[in-house]
Order: C-alpha cells, then structure tokens, then sequence
C-alpha cells in the first residue's frame, strides 16, 4: 500500500460583509466532499479557511451600523461558522484575515517582494470624496456613461451598453457614499511587479495545475502583456499598513490569498504535529490545492503564485475552479425568492439533500450548476430514499424478525458482490478528479442494480413460503452488505446518512477500505428511518422564507449590493418626506389595455390604462424586463394618478405605474390583490 498523502486544501475566503448563500456553498460542499474523500481514504487531508475580513465595504459598513470593525467581523465570523457546520462543512481550521498571523505573513512577503525589486511606487490621480475625506475605489463612483448617456452608472463599466473606461471619464461623477462631486487627488501607490513573473507563470499555467478552460482564459491575459498591480490603498481603510509607509494600506486582495498560509499557521500552533514549512515551504514535498470560483481565477492563477514565488514559498499543486449557481435554470433572484441564504435552507430542509443534490451535478469543469427545485425534489427523493435507503428497509425486518436481527454468513449473489467491488477504482477515480456527478451517476447504478436482485429474488414473498426461511435470511444479508458499500462510497457526500448508517449496522465509522469485506454472522441494532422524502410544501415555505428576507433585508439595511470582490456598491438614501407630503399621492388601481414598445427608446414601453373613470397614457422603463409588452394586457397594476404630466420626446406621460426590483431584467409591476378595480384608491 503506497504511504498516505500529505495534503492541504482552501476554498475561497468568504467575504465578511454578508451571509453565505446557496451560490457559495456550491464551493464549500464541493471542497468538503473533497477533503471527507481523501480522509475516507486514509491520507493525512487538512482543510482551512478564513473570512475576508478587510476593505473599505466592511469599515462603511461598520460606520453605518454604529459598531467598530472588529465587532462587525466578529459577528460575521460567527454567523458563516454556523452555517457550515450546519452544512456539515468540516474546516480543520476557520480563522480571519484580520489576525496577527495574516499581519506577520503579509508584511513580511511584501518585504521579500520589496527586498528583491519586485515593488514600484508612483503617482496616481484618483476620485477623492471631499466630504468623506477618502479615495473612492472605481465601485464607489457614479455618473453618466460617456459612451452611451446612460445615468447611474458605476466608474468601472456600464451595465447598459458594456463599455469599460476609467472613473475619470464618466461624466457628473458622484461619490457612491455620500453623493458628493468627488475631485482629482494624488497620491503615492505601490505596485506589484507582476510582468517580473511572466515567464514563470506561461510555463507553471500549462504544468496541469489548471483546467483547460482555465489555462486558456489565463493564456489570453499572458499573450496581452501582464501588468503592474496596485496592491495600496490609502486612509481611512480597515486593513494592515504598509511596513514602513504609515497611511497606506494593503489592497484587501494582497492579503487576502496570504489569510489560507495564516490559518495553516494558526493552526499549526494548536497541533504541534504539523510543521508550517512542510506545507509552504520552497521544497516542499505537500500537495497543496485550491477552489475557487470562476470570477476570482486572476488573483489566484496570475497574482497568487508570482508573490508566492518571488517570496521564496511554494505554489499550488492545482487551483480547482468550479462555475456558478443559478436556479430554475435563471440567475438568483430575490424576487422570486431564488436567492436563498444558507440559513433559509436549513430552517426548511436537511444539508444532505443539498449536498447530494450538488454532487449529482458537479463535474471537473467549470460549467454553471443549475439548481432546478422540481428535479432537486425528485432526484433526492429517488435516488437516495427510493433506492439506496430503500435497500436497507426491505431487508432489516426479515432479518430482525426471523433471526434476531443476526445477518447470516455467506453470500448468495458472488457475481453482484463482484461487480461492487470491481467498480471501485472507478468511483475513487471519479472522486479523485472531482467528477463527483460520475461518482454519484455509478454509484447510483450499482443501487439499482442491487434493488432489481431484491426485486427478483422477492424475500417478503418467500417469507410467506413453508421452508424458505434460511433463503430469506441469505437474500437479505446480501442486500445489507450492498447497503453497506453504497454507504462507504457515498459517505464524503453524506456524513449523517453514513453515522446513522454504520449505528444501524453496528460497525466502527466505515473507511474507504472496509468495501473489500462483508458482514457475516453479525448482529445488526434496531433499523429506523434513515432518510424521509423531501415534502414539495417546505421547499415552497423555503423559497417564500426567501422572498421575507428579501423584505426584512430591505428594510433594514437600504439598498445594497456586492460585487464580485465584495466591495459595496451603495445608494445614498433619498431625502425624507413628512406624512401629509404623502398622504398627498393618490394610488390608483389602473388596468392595463394596452401595451406597447416605443420606436426609438431603449428602455421605454408606452402602457394605456383604465383607471375607472379615465384612461391614461403612461410611459415606463420597463422594457428590459417584459420584452414581449403584449403579456402586460389585462393585467392589474398599480399607479400614481396625480403625478403632474410629463412632455416627453415621444408623447405626454400621464402618471407612473409602480415597480420594483434591482433593473435590467428583474423589474416587476406591483399588483393589487385580487378583487380590486380599476379605478380604486389604494389607502
């Protein structure tokens, strides 16, 4: 038997700014499926993570929340450690970035890099907020796009027409934070060297440490020319200054990767037995692997291994990028209650069917992942109730009632014992590459395969049969050995399944390598229920839990977003009103009899309404979201009867229907309830 592998594994670090969702947990079950593998197996497989604990999103947050940053984090922390445990996420170690150890680490790779010529410094001009006294990052700016016209749009790109530009180009820029016209600022920035590793990096991105896809999309950026990279920021910031240059700030993004070697440390100093350069050192001889998402390749696949090697540590073994989550075939939506919070689910359901539901789906590409509900109902209900538990169910009461739960020796079907163990190598290869949807699709088939045998040898028909009783016995100890090894392959997947499992079988926790062996002449405990169906009514309450939290969120906390680095996009709350100002609005109930795209608008759709007494001509910017306006008729709405009409470039505008929703293609008309009017007041 070869010597067990030394390996250490990170997922991505999660951002401290906001509550895990089903989309992240694509990635922590994926890398804990992993890792549950590899210790299944027998090799020495250590999984640590941090939250991403630093940046301007997190210190505006805190200001907001009246709270310092260390306490927000704090909270956070708290919050994300619940959740993957209750996911059956099993971290040897979940520390923070905002840690000593991260300090240490970080300063000193910047002083190797420094130390070696791969720092530059000079002058940048930069958006400066004068009211909030700090540079504002390319998210935290606002304007009007300069190519298409477009209002509201962020300093980095316009989500209308696509263009990229610098945030000095906008025009009528405002600050994101508190609405002011920001100014033209210097300041002194530090640069990372990154073009120094190019060479390195065209030869280590093609050694197999990345997808083909991946190593791909990284080739287009080497082919382009790398460039230097702004790892400051200046105060106020909440993260670790610069050895030496008081007032400025690594880039959360520099110290980020370096939290996965400061959690390693922080661990390392409670279990003596692992030593920090065995796993990072220049020569180590440690597989070290990383998941990530597919957004965050650049940072780990160009920036990552460059400081690592400039600072004399070792690089990844590989760097494992998985795609997105999308639901019902869509993006996630609040809306429509798709966007689920990690904690939503697990009020409604049980985390295996998750997990199960994930490894049905998860190959070694980087392809999205498609949480369809209807079919995560009857798969979960098929797969893992109807025929795997379903194998123990039939066979545990013959056993228990005609030989005191005693499974017998022998084995009656040699060929179907075979054919498991023969597929063996198979599923462990399967698991190895992370082709877990194979794994699941042949393991699944060995279960039916041992359900048709069952079916066809029929105990609880011989059972009724004078002198059958030792051939029921023989049957049914097949069928819990074959019970037993699905248990074993699919135990990475389902860690409860398989401890309620082994309680029933009275077996020691299963290895990977007790597949080679039966049970015989071996007293079984009580069977009881393993696993219940998924009830579609819960997954309904979960996604309707959802669309409540979406309101509780609102309420609470404004309108915000994240973005792909976890920098907070936000708008300033708009000016107040007093009662009478709007008690002034008249609501109306209108219906829609027509509905129109307008000839030369981008965005406009021309609506005509009945509102009982009268019909109105209204203009709406909702065409991104009903592109086939025809739908609208006959529909109940909303509107505001006594706005002052509009002369617009295509007509008179007679009022405003009302919508909601974050733009583009999630934009949805209010409606009344059922047994309004048209013409009704909405009091």
């Amino acid at each position: 038997m070869s010597e067990p592998r030394q390996i250490l594994v990170t997922s991505a670090l999660p951002y401290a700014n906001g509550s895990i969702h089903l989309g992240h947990m694509v990635e922590y079950v994926q890398t804990d499926m992993w890792v549950r593998f590899q210790k299944h197996r027998g090799n020495q497989c250590i999984y640590v993570c941090a939250d991403d604990a630093h940046g301007s999103a997190i210190m505006l947050r805190a200001e907001k929340e009246g709270i310092t940053p260390e306490q927000l984090i704090a909270n956070v922390q708290l919050e994300h450690s619940g959740d993957f445990a209750d996911f059956l996420v099993e971290f040897d170690n979940f520390h923070s970035t905002h840690a000593e150890e991260n300090r240490e680490l970080s300063s000193l790779i910047y002083r190797r890099l420094r130390d070696a010529g791969h720092i530059a410094t000079r002058s940048i001009t930069q958006y400066f907020d004068p009211e909030k006294q700090m540079f504002l990052a390319d998210r935290f700016i606002k304007g009007t796009c300069p190519k298409c016209g477009t209002e509201d749009q962020y300093g980095d790109n316009c989500e209308k027409c696509g263009a990229t530009y610098a945030p000095t180009d906008l025009k009528n820029p405002k600050s994101a934070i508190s609405g002011a016209t920001p100014v033209l600022k210097d300041s002194q920035h530090f640069f990372f060297k990154l073009p120094d590793f190019q060479a390195m990096l065209q030869t280590w991105t093609r050694s197999g440490t990345l997808q083909d896809a991946v190593a791909n999309k990284i080739a287009e950026w080497l082919d382009s020319g790398l460039q230097e990279w702004d790892i400051s920021r200046d105060a106020p910031y909440f993260g670790f200054e610069i050895p030496d240059e008081p007032g400025k700030y690594f880039y959360v993004w520099l110290d980020a990767p370096i939290g996965y070697m400061a959690s390693f440390k922080n661990l390392c100093a409670r279990r003596p037995e692992l030593d920090f350069d065995a796993f990072w050192g220049k020569d180590s001889s440690a597989e070290l692997y990383h998941f990530i998402g597919k957004d965050i390749v650049n940072f780990h696949a160009l920036f990552w291994p460059a400081m690592l090697e400039g600072a004399g540590y070792r690089k990844p073994t590989g760097i494992n990028v998985h795609g997105y989550l999308t639901v019902n075939g869509q993006k996630m939506s609040k809306s429509r209650g798709t966007f689920i919070k990690a904690r939503t689910y697990l009020d409604h359901l049980s985390p295996e069917y998750l997990r199960y539901y994930y490894a049905a789906k998860l190959g070694k590409g980087v392809d999205d992942l498609d949480l369809n509900l209807e079919d995560f109902v009857q798969k979960v209900n098929s797969d893992l109730v109807g025929k795997v538990v379903n194998i123990a169910s039939r066979c545990a009461g013959f056993i228990h009632k005609g030989n005191a739960g005693v499974l017998v020796a022998g084995n009656a079907a040699p060929e179907l014992t075979e054919a498991f163990l023969a597929a063996t190598p198979s599923i462990a290869e399967a698991y190895e590459a992370r082709d877990f949807a194979r794994a699941m699709r042949e393991i699944m088939g060995l279960a039916d395969r041992a359900n048709a045998w069952i079916a066809d040898k029929a105990p609880w028909s011989l059972a009724k049969q004078e002198g059958k009783q030792d051939e029921v016995q023989a049957v049914c100890a097949v069928g819990i050995n074959l019970f037993r090894q699905l248990i074993i392959f699919l135990k990475p997947v389902l860690p409860l399944l398989a401890a309620d499992a082994e309680a029933f079988l009275n077996v020691a926790p299963l290895t990977w390598n007790d597949h080679a062996s039966l049970l015989a002449n071996h007293q079984l405990n009580e069977f009881k229920p393993l696993m219940t169906r998924i009830d579609p009514v819960k997954v309904q309450a979960m996604t309707d839990a959802s669309k409540e939290d979406l309101a509780a969120s609102q309420t609470d906390t404004g309108s915000a977003a994240s973005t792909g680095n976890g920098e907070l996009a936000k708008d300033p709350l708009s000016a107040e009103i007093d009662f009478d100002t709007f008690a002034a609005v008249d609501l109306r109930v209108a219906l829609i009899l027509k509905a129109e795209a307008v000839e030369g608008a981008d965005k406009l759709l021309r609506l005509t309404l009945d509102i009982g007494d009268e019909q109105r001509n209204v203009f709406s910017g909702i065409k991104s979201a009903y592109p086939n306006p025809a739908e609208l008729e006959g529909r109940l709405t909303m509107m505001i009867a006594n706005l002052k009409p509009r002369k617009m470039r295509f007509g008179i505008s007679e009022g405003m229907v009302m919508a909601a929703g974050p733009g583009g293609e999630e934009i949805y008309l209010l409606s009344p309830d059922t047994g309004a009017k048209p013409g009704q007041r909405i009091k």
